[in-house]
């Protein structure tokens, strides 16, 4: 395991109120329709691109990754279906191949040569399926609670259930079987694993909750499933193990230690990308960046830092005329 020097700790702390960043929002065109943009901060290290997790998800719960905008510049974005971005009809565009071509033409429709790539669980499929096209300017990516195998996923995850309690167990069983996953029973039962693998019960976020109807449930269900461990979409074959050592990115793997991403599987991912680096979050889930975000903000700055590049191809955003303007 490679051991994370860090140059010096940066205090997150303040609130957002605190400290006035720059905002920059607008619409690109991808393929399929129209994604919604936040560009926040500036500075100069190399740009950071987030990609949420989902897929359906939405940028909303990556807020505090706000904090990092005070040296580079942050991009949120919403991909296509959820959120602020267009939710088009048809299914055929809910592939992993059409959001790669997504990411790449945000990427150019803002004219970041040089960027950093932070994907947090789908996000991280994304992450890899984009580095596996080899693009340019690429400083480094944070894999944070990563899912790069489907099928080691749903082990983990029926490994977790396990551990429930017995009447948990038996109820998640039957209605999977009956076909009766809507009843309230099973749902209820679906987020008892939640609050122990995803986002536990004192760390579970405000915004999630009142920004949940912005989620693409259709993307979600047609891709993934009706939940985190029932895999009955798109992407049930999903692995790209066999192809992470094809990464020469400097990669960062990460994940809480009751995470659904295990810290097995996601140290097992690390030992596949020569030279990649592997932290645990021992007091978090599956959103280490809510439960513990001042430490989760220093080790991803601080990576971040030590491996920006060429500081100075990172200011065409400012020669570009985008949407709306303005500080929060």
């Amino acid at each position: 395991m490679a051991l994370l020097k860090f140059t010096r700790s940066i205090n997150f702390g303040a609130t957002m109120a605190e400290k006035k960043r720059k905002i920059v929002e607008g619409y690109a065109d991808v393929p399929g329709g129209k994604v919604w943009y936040k560009v926040m901060g500036e500075g100069e290290g190399a740009p950071l691109i987030t990609l949420h997790g989902g897929p359906g998800s939405t940028h909303n719960g990556f807020a505090p990754l706000e904090a990092l905008s005070d040296d580079r510049k942050v991009i949120f974005y919403d991909q296509l279906g959820c959120g602020k971005s267009d939710r088009p009809d048809d299914l055929s565009l809910w592939n992993t191949d059409r959001f790669v071509q997504e990411l790449a033409e945000l990427r150019e429709a803002l004219g970041f040569s040089s960027v950093h790539i932070l994907g947090h669980s789908w996000g991280t499929m994304l992450a890899t399926d984009y580095l596996l096209t080899q693009p340019k300017g690429v400083q480094s990516v944070i894999m944070s609670s990563p899912c790069i195998s489907i099928p080691m996923w749903i082990k983990d995850c029926a490994d977790y259930i396990k551990l429930l309690d017995k009447d948990v167990q038996d109820t998640l069983a039957v209605h999977q079987q009956n076909g009766t996953i809507d009843s309230q029973e099973y749902k209820s039962a679906v987020e008892i694993f939640n609050n122990k693998h995803v986002n536990p019960l004192h760390s579970k976020p405000e915004i999630l909750k009142s920004t949940a109807k912005q989620r693409g449930r259709i993307v979600y269900e047609t891709m993934w499933g009706p939940n985190e461990f029932y895999m009955t979409g798109t992407l049930a074959g999903y692995d790209r193990t066999v192809r992470l050592h094809e990464i020469k990115t400097p990669t960062l793997f990460s994940c809480g230690r009751v995470d659904e991403a295990t810290p097995e599987t996601t140290g097992y991912y690390h030992s596949l990308v020569p030279g990649s680096e592997f932290v645990i979050y021992e007091n978090s889930a599956h959103m280490p960046y809510w439960d513990e975000p001042e430490r989760y903000m220093n080790v991803v700055s601080g990576f971040m830092r030590r491996n920006d590049l060429d500081k100075s191809d990172n200011d065409d955003l400012a020669l570009m005329d985008f949407g709306s303007t303005g500080y929060a």
